[in-house]
């Protein structure tokens, strides 16, 4: 703003037109002038006078200085009038041009000066008013803070389904019985019972709690608001209890209905375990959607559905039978539930026609639905940078990797570098190939990929739900294996086993402490860290055990650790010239996947793993 004002001042300096310099004359001088018969015209407008010259006439400007011609004058009229003044104009044929000054009256005088002060007094008793109004319920000047700003949605609104939501049969099922009961509440109601007042989806963040919520919006033939439960809270003290009154109100007053609050654990964390103690404004919210659940009347048919990833740090007050009773599950899917998602998601994008989901759905272990569409949006970012005409299977096979390993990235690494980095994931995946029981290698890579120089990426050929002790004991010994080829091959070990030794301290402490894997421990769960119910990481060091538990923690951790060291190790030992192969294979290819190992380790002579799993179990 300021540059253009600067640039339109600059225009007007060079550009305008100049105007001609106006002379400053007294009364005197002005009928001076006129006598002379020097003045061509004369315009009157009230007490001013303005006019040009016949001819240019020289006036000094200031003491010293050389006079300055003028064309044109100006001066003011005195307060009495002059006799002389209009027949010296007409005896010089001076032309005349006379202009009327309307002065306001008294009364326009007198409403100008009122105004300001009739717009203040006006202003301020609209506020009053607008305040007094607010204390009724939802109107006033705050009724925009009271009101729950719900969203209400209905089934034509919504266009998801349950067709839309693969897998999850179970929670679609005890859905669909709610659904069925709004419908027709008498069908249920007629033998004596009642329908769930609360239902809880309780599941890891992106396995579609919310998806399920809309697609009940759209299968649904009654009124359904949703709402987020951070929307309840607001800096302003018993705005969230207000807002939760007005969601109840509007729903009883649309009953049969639904209600679906997002994120649960924003407003429903546990009383007193918080910051703010009793009086805190996120507490009183609970309380009155405590007291908005326990508050239906038995013909209103309104139900509470809420999500949340966090069941643990809810209030117990909130799971009490009469409220969120009934906890849906809604779990990872196995393979088979990712393949029908991957279907959905394949209905917005244009797959290959040899495109075969399968392997791409058994080899996203752990994934949920929303990792699997982020994986089939990267894959169509992936063909369309390519410039292809459809998606393809090895389309699928990046987005799945760079999904797994992450992104690529362009570093410079000296060969001594890369060598070593070679040499560390070899260990890795030799130790994994010679331990029978470990899940298949998918991918081994020198790249660096994300945080990491190089990865070596283990799939699992099945879901998994059990893991045993042998099996554990196999993930520590892989995770040391590119640790103990370091120091096997350059009889030291470098920075790059960080992250590995990270993973066998926690999974060692999960085995010690959780599990009951420790045979001088014995079957009992030691907590290590205190979980703060308010801000859910761990703040403080357990005490309800002995300083003598916890050295002897820390040594059977230590005992793993170095168990699986000792057979990484000596795995690595046996095998070292396949080690060696192995590790100049990445350093020509730098990318090895699923069949070029296989055919790799079909051609070398492999010593494998003899009972090791069982000897570490019995020496535990």
């Amino acid at each position: 703003m300021v540059l253009m004002l600067a640039v339109n001042f600059a225009y007007m300096l060079l550009f305008a037109p100049q105007q001609e310099p106006v002379a400053d004359l007294s009364y005197s001088r002005f009928k001076a002038e006129l006598a002379r018969d020097r003045v061509a015209s004369v315009r009157m407008s009230g007490e001013r006078v303005t006019g040009n010259f016949r001819d240019a006439v020289e006036i000094p400007a200031d003491e010293g200085m050389a006079p300055v011609a003028y064309l044109r004058f100006q001066t003011v009229l005195p307060p009495v009038d002059d006799p002389e003044l209009l027949p010296l104009l007409e005896k010089n044929g001076v032309e005349l041009e006379a202009q009327a000054s309307e002065k306001p009256t008294f009364w326009a005088s007198l409403l100008i000066s009122l105004l300001p002060w009739v717009l203040i007094i006006g202003v301020w008793v609209f506020v009053l008013k607008r305040m007094r109004e607010s204390n009724g319920p939802g109107g006033g000047l705050f009724g925009q803070f009271r009101r729950s700003g719900a969203k209400l949605y209905s089934q034509q609104l919504s266009r998801v389904t349950f067709n839309d939501v693969a897998g999850l049969a179970e929670a679609k099922q005890e859905l669909g019985e709610i659904i069925a009961y709004l419908r027709d509440p008498r069908h249920f109601s007629r033998l004596g019972g009642k329908v769930p007042r609360g239902i809880l989806l309780v599941g890891p963040p992106g396995t579609g709690k919310t998806l399920l919520a809309r697609a009940v919006a759209g299968e649904a033939e009654v009124p359904f608001f949703t709402i987020s439960a951070s929307q309840f809270i607001e800096m302003f003290v018993g705005v969230g209890a207000s807002r939760v009154r007005d969601l109840f109100e509007n729903a009883k007053k649309s009953a049969p209905a639904i209600i679906f609050i997002d994120e649960l654990d924003a407003v429903g964390r546990s009383r007193g375990a918080g910051l703010g103690g009793g009086n805190d404004e996120r507490e009183q919210t609970l309380n009155q959607l405590l007291s908005e659940l326990d508050g239906f009347e038995p013909h209103q048919e309104v139900i509470v559905l809420a999500a949340t990833n966090r069941p643990d740090v809810l209030d117990t007050a909130l799971l009490r039978p009469g409220r969120f009773d009934r906890q849906v599950v809604v779990e990872r899917p196995d393979w088979r539930d990712r393949l029908e998602i991957l279907k959905v998601h394949a209905r917005k994008v244009k797959l290959a026609e040899d495109v075969d989901l399968t392997p791409l759905a058994k080899g996203t272990p752990g994934m949920v639905g929303a990792d699997l569409e982020a994986v089939m949006n990267e894959a169509a970012l992936i063909a369309g940078r390519e410039q292809a005409e459809a998606i393809g299977n090895e389309h699928l096979d990046k987005a799945k990797d760079r999904h797994l390993l992450g992104l690529e990235r362009k570093l410079y690494l000296s060969d001594e570098e890369k060598r070593i980095t070679a040499i560390h994931e070899a260990g890795h995946a030799l130790v994994a190939k010679c331990l029978p029981g470990s899940d298949p290698i998918h991918k081994v890579t020198i790249i660096p990929r994300g945080q990491a120089l190089g990865v070596t990426l283990q799939l699992p050929a099945d879901d998994r739900y059990h893991y045993r002790y042998g099996y554990l004991t196999d993930r520590l010994a892989i995770s040391l294996g590119g640790r103990a080829a370091e120091k096997l091959i350059f009889g030291e070990y470098s920075t790059g086993a960080q992250s590995d030794l990270k993973q066998v301290t926690d999974l060692a402490e999960k085995m010690v402490c959780q599990w009951g894997m420790s045979e001088r421990l014995g079957p009992v769960s030691l907590e290590r860290g205190v979980e703060h119910p308010f801000l859910g990481r761990k703040l403080a060091t357990e005490t309800t055990f002995s300083e003598e538990t916890a050295r002897l923690i820390d040594k059977e951790i230590e005992a793993l650790s170095r168990q699986a060291e000792r057979r990484a190790e000596n795995l690595l030992e046996w095998n070292r010239p396949v080690l060696e192969q192995l590790a100049e294979r990445l350093l020509v290819e730098e990318v090895l996947d699923e069949g070029a190992l296989t055919e790799f380790f079909a051609a070398a002579n492999l010593r494998l793993d003899e009972g090791g799993s069982a000897e570490a179990k019995g020496q535990s």
